[in-house]
């Protein structure tokens, strides 16, 4: 799982308007998914599924 920053860097991701995460594959706004197992949020597709990780 990458980084909310690795995945702007290459193109995957994008800040849209008022700096929400676009993922670009699926053109839908990503939601935040809280997983105490993790260190930080997680950031999903839900028509990909696709994750990232928010530190």
């Amino acid at each position: 799982m990458d980084t909310v920053r690795e995945g702007i860097r290459a193109g995957d991701i994008e800040r849209g308007r008022f700096d929400r995460l676009i993922c670009l594959a699926c053109n839908m706004e990503l939601s935040m998914q809280d997983d105490p197992e993790v260190v930080g949020t997680i950031m999903a597709c839900p028509s990909c599924e696709t994750r990232w990780r928010d530190l």
